[in-house]
């Protein structure tokens, strides 16, 4: 992409806000260096990564790259063999401590929300943690190398400060003393050149020895170092030297260190510059408050309330454009400071912008072209050093561009064929741009020309277009409408200002009637668009308040929903708790007949129970579906004793036995009597009594072994339910004839008859004991069983 047309859209400036969001040299010199991509899929891949950063960004935030510098000068250097600093091991191991950092960060983001792409280049980040902890053992935060780097360090350090006590306690002795007291200018001790010294008044020179280090300003004061620590300062000299060869040691060890991962630390450093670089373009999308443009390379392009990024985002004025569908040019009318210029520089600048990889201010939906190149003329471009006139600027560029386009490249406009004879001017705006159109590139061009809205309007693919401008303010609007052209509002404006309507009606007589009817047409299509989109804005209006309206019944429903599903809850809630209630009462009464029976030597057969208790838990209401009415209850006053009713917190039909109060009705549902309020009652069928269950009082019969009473039975072949049945018959019988033992015949077959009938006898109260048949007794196909 040619530098000068980067230049002439503004291309720097987006570069220099997206610059200003990087964390890292690195990453502020790949915003610097960014370039608009030519190949379709490149630029997929740089818009995904920016959608991806700037959905980290939405989520979880963009990471901190803090202590990550560029640490390629000392990675290089210690390739070849030399030796680094403490602030540059220190650098590194801060950078190795960042970049593990951030790939940790960019896989736990991964593992919520997928970012294939940044995640891919955080993979390639090397782990160096034994090298960053080599580092950080060996050197602090103020980069200054720890006593514990290595023993010899150590021992020398302590060496060190113990030779400094000593020469401090000598010379802190030699100060207090009196007669040294009065020779000193203050009682202190400093150093001067890593030797102790003491400042003298200068005029005790002579009665002070030593050796003589610095002296003060004024040379009133004589920094000297007595003689009695000379050999002291001598030996703590000779120590400091022993650290510094201990210290060379350490470093050197460091730097072999660093020096065998160099190559991956400068891959690592590349990778860090780019994800800085990423996250910068996720953030500027952030405040720019941009969007992922769709992308194509078929010529197609759409801005949905594209707006300038360089205009205060208060201020600038959004434009709707399409081009490359229906026409692939576009011609735009108007007035000068009416924003024609602003609308190219749009274009052009979010074409660059999205080929980059950058989100796009504009809104969700719109779509750019990736093209190979765009070639821009805009601006007065008058170079007095070249002895070149506006025209011929523009022509020198215009040629170029002329040189240089192909039918996949994007050519903006300003003023064509302006700076020279109207009537030349036009002729030759015209001519190129039926050039630039015949070849097929995508064209927008600016001209104060009205012959070129005739062109427009004749040309098959060329669209006009105009900026909005108020005549009642005398100002525009910056709205850019495609498909009307511009108006000559010169008439309006000069009545408004207060020219003499003499004037005026001279003027528009010297206007060709031709003019005359092509803007009233331009005027009646403007009225015709304003009466358009004011209907538009009707409607529009009109849909939001049905949307607002619809989903707030919506949300009225759901809640009465809600509301009649807790209701229909709490019932059959309660429904439960009554069907517990009358069970436990069955269970009782169940409980008090066998009880009854034994007693009075009468039997209820177990058999009748069970089928009592399955008819009870039959009577247990099903729940009915969601959503399903309830009917209304019929008038308590029709029903009456007999009459056949629908219970609805049961879901049972049943009869009225009697009437209990005026609310409430006994009713027999199966075997089971219950009162229930009459307003959950529903009158079924009318005079219908309900059959009285005859009760069957038992009768105790007394019977002898001589009345031929069987003492075996024979199963074989009945199912368990039919076996049952008979045995328990067959028990009673014998029972009542006082037999002590009886056989039951049920053969060995499966086992589910033997096992069956074993559970019932266990559970029998005239049972005394129960066994298997003994050989000769038919085995374990024949079941013994004493009587009580």
């Amino acid at each position: 992409m040619d530098d000068k047309i980067l230049h002439t859209l503004e291309y720097r400036k987006i570069l220099d806000k997206c610059s200003a969001y990087t964390q890292t040299s690195m990453g502020r010199e790949a915003a610097e260096s960014l370039k608009p991509d030519t190949d379709l899929e490149s630029v997929k891949r740089l818009l995904q990564a920016t959608d991806e950063a700037y959905t980290v960004d939405r989520l979880k935030g963009n990471p901190s790259f803090g202590g990550i510098t560029d640490i390629a000068a000392p990675l290089k250097r210690a390739r070849i063999g030399g030796t680094l600093s403490p602030h540059e091991l220190l650098a590194i191991g801060n950078t190795v401590n960042g970049s593990r950092r951030i790939k940790r960060f960019i896989a736990n983001v991964h593992e919520d929300e997928p970012i294939p792409l940044l995640e891919g280049i955080s993979e390639n980040l090397s782990e160096q943690k034994p090298l960053e902890d080599a580092i950080k053992a060996c050197i602090d935060e103020s980069a200054e190398v720890l006593d514990s780097a290595s023993p010899g360090l150590a021992q020398v350090r302590r060496e060190l400060r113990s030779g400094e006590v000593r020469i401090r306690e000598k010379l802190d002795s030699m100060i207090r003393s009196s007669s040294v007291a009065k020779m000193l200018q203050d009682q202190l001790i400093t150093i001067r050149g890593d030797r102790f010294v003491i400042p003298v008044k200068a005029e005790y020179r002579s009665y002070f020895g030593g050796i003589v280090h610095d002296q003060s300003g004024s040379g009133a004061t004589l920094f000297i170092e007595p003689e009695s620590i000379v050999a002291m300062n001598n030996k703590l000299r000779e120590t400091r030297m022993k650290e510094e060869r201990e210290i060379e040691i350490i470093l050197q060890k460091l730097t072999a260190l660093v020096g065998e991962q160099a190559d991956l630390l400068l891959l690592d450093i590349d990778l860090l510059g780019q994800l800085d670089f990423i996250f910068a373009k996720g953030r500027l999308a952030h405040v720019m408050k941009a969007s992922q443009p769709r992308m194509n390379d078929r010529g197609y392009l759409k801005l949905k309330k594209g707006r300038h990024p360089l205009i205060d985002m208060e201020k600038v004025v959004p434009i709707d454009v399409e081009l490359g569908n229906s026409y692939t040019s576009i011609i735009v009318t108007g007035p000068n400071t009416g924003g024609k210029t602003v609308t190219l520089k749009t274009i052009g600048l979010l074409s660059l912008m999205a080929m980059s990889g950058l989100f796009v201010p504009a809104e969700e939906g719109s779509q750019l072209c990736v093209f190979d190149a765009i070639y821009a003329d805009i601006g007065d471009e008058q170079s007095i050093e070249q002895s070149l006139s506006t025209f011929s600027s523009h022509m020198t560029n215009i040629i170029r561009i002329l040189n240089h386009m192909t039918p996949k490249s994007l050519v903006l406009l300003d003023e064509v064929g302006a700076g020279t004879d109207p009537a030349e001017g036009s002729a030759l705006a015209i001519s190129i741009l039926e050039h630039i159109h015949s070849l097929g590139c995508r064209m927008v061009a600016t001209t104060h020309y009205s012959e070129l809205k005739a062109y427009a309007y004749e040309r098959k693919g060329v669209i006009n277009a105009s900026m909005e401008f108020d005549v009642n303010t005398l100002s525009p609007t910056y709205r850019l409408l495609v498909g009307v052209p511009g108006r000559s509002n010169a008439f309006a404006i000069a009545e408004r200002l207060g020219l003499p309507q003499v004037i005026l009606d001279y003027a528009r007589g010297e206007v060709k009637e031709e003019d005359q009817r092509v803007e009233h047409m331009i005027a009646s299509l403007e009225e015709n668009r304003l009466g358009a989109e004011s209907e538009r804005e009707k409607a529009e209006k009109l849909r939001q308040e049905m949307e607002q309206l619809r989903s707030r019944h919506q949300q009225e429903l759901e809640k009465l929903e809600e509301q009649r599903d807790r209701l229909i809850e709490k019932a059959r809630g309660e429904a439960k708790e009554v069907i517990a209630k009358a069970r436990r009462e069955a269970e009782q009464i169940i409980a008090d007949l066998r009880q009854l029976a034994k007693e009075e030597g009468a039997s209820v057969k177990e058999h009748k129970l069970i089928a009592a208790r399955r008819q009870l838990d039959e009577a247990e209401p099903q729940q009915r579906k969601k959503g399903a009415a309830k009917p209304k209850a019929k008038a308590p006053r029709q029903i009456e004793p007999g009459d056949e009713v629908m219970v609805y917190s049961l879901n049972q039909k049943g009869h009225i036995v009697e009437l209990s109060g005026a609310k409430e009705a006994v009713v027999q549902l199966g075997i089971m009597k219950m009162k229930v309020s009459l307003d959950d009652l529903e009158l079924v069928n009318a005079n219908k009594p309900a059959e009285k269950q005859v009760q069957r009082h038992a009768t105790t019969v007394k019977r002898t072994r001589d009345d031929n009473i069987r003492s075996e039975l024979d199963l074989r072949g009945a199912n368990l339910e039919e076996a049952l049945i008979e045995v328990d018959r067959f028990i009673d019988e014998a029972f009542l004839g006082n037999l002590g033992q009886v056989y039951l015949i049920h053969g060995k077959g499966t086992g589910i008859l033997r096992q069956g009938i074993s559970e019932y006898l266990r559970k029998h109260k005239h049972i005394k004991s129960y066994r298997l048949g003994n050989y000769g007794e038919g085995g374990t196909g024949v079941t013994v069983v004493e009587l009580k």
